[in-house]
């Protein structure tokens, strides 16, 4: 029995998803099309590979078998091809990914290890950038794919699919200045000693742009360029910090409360550029892995650790 390899991206799309419609948007497909295909993969493996239902779609245990052996088929499949286009390809020109510092602390560095492991004839430039500079650089085809915050990437003409959400939250030591508290605003964590990061990071100039020119005065006791330390400082006392959620492990002993301002809810949108190489079977494969990377980070804590 042949599965036609698309067939096989879009059923996978689906089954992350949970949902037909999202699976279709991610495989630039319309609703109709996609159903139609999931229906002929149903009948050409003679079961019912998804059960439907009013809040989307789950996947049958079939459904769950196809899926597995789809992810080996496709990657034995990049692998392959990566291999063969190493003999054309020159060895000077690896993919380029972008992504601000807030994908780089665990998300981009969990889907590098992943990739390069699977695909050892394939070298990829990594580098840390704003979202602004990320979207120009896509546009001018100086890079194949980027890790971008939603509101700034908005009508920016790229292609971009969801990612993983990306919310801002303050930490501070366990039952410290945080305990019993659910939420604070900017300002009124702004009234309490803070530890920041490096006023060149992306994520700190994302935050000082968004509470604008007038906000209150914020007294940082040190900076640090790493977003790891940075949470340790915050665990050990020594001042609050404003980080993104999925940078707090959940195994560490700390207060979580959650930053009221509107502008704290952001996402993570992969975005790609706009060169030939774009469509590469290897560039896919990345994204593939950047996706993977997003599904398996662990929930963060609402609370403080246990």
């Amino acid at each position: 029995m042949r599965y036609d390899l698309d067939d096989l991206r879009l059923f996978l799309d689906i089954v992350a998803e949970g949902s037909i419609t999202a699976g279709a948007r991610r495989m630039h497909l319309s609703l109709p099309s996609a159903s139609a295909r999931v229906r002929s993969l149903e009948h050409q493996a003679g079961v019912a590979l998804l059960i439907r239902g009013r809040r989307g779609v789950q996947p049958t245990p079939a459904g769950t078998t196809l899926a597995r052996h789809a992810r080996e088929v496709l990657d034995r499949t990049a692998r392959l091809e990566s291999a063969v286009a190493s003999y054309t390809r020159s060895p000077t020109a690896p993919l380029t990914l972008l992504g601000g510092g807030s994908a780089m602390h665990r998300l981009v560095p969990r889907a590098l290890v992943s990739f390069l492991r699977a695909h050892p004839d394939v070298d990829v430039t990594v580098s840390e950038c704003r979202t602004p500079e990320t979207v120009r650089m896509l546009t001018d085809g100086e890079a194949d794919l980027g890790v971008v915050v939603d509101d700034e990437a908005r009508d920016c003409g790229l292609r971009m699919e969801p990612l993983g959400d990306d919310s801002l939250v303050v930490i501070g030591q366990a039952d410290g200045i945080l305990a019993g508290r659910t939420a604070l605003t900017y300002s009124e964590v702004a009234e309490h000693p803070l530890v920041g990061l490096d006023r060149a990071s992306s994520l700190r100039r994302w935050i000082e742009k968004h509470v604008g020119p007038h906000a209150p005065a914020v007294r940082y006791r040190t900076t640090v360029a790493d977003l790891g330390v940075l949470v340790a400082l915050a665990a050990a006392g020594v001042g609050l910090a404003l980080v993104p959620r999925r940078a707090v492990d959940p195994g560490r002993l700390l207060d979580v409360c959650e930053l009221a301002d509107p502008w704290a809810r952001r996402h993570h949108l992969l975005a790609w550029g706009v060169r030939d190489r774009t469509s590469s079977t290897a560039t896919a494969a990345l994204a593939e892995h950047l996706r993977r990377a997003a599904l398996s980070e662990p929930a963060s804590p609402g609370g403080h650790g246990d």
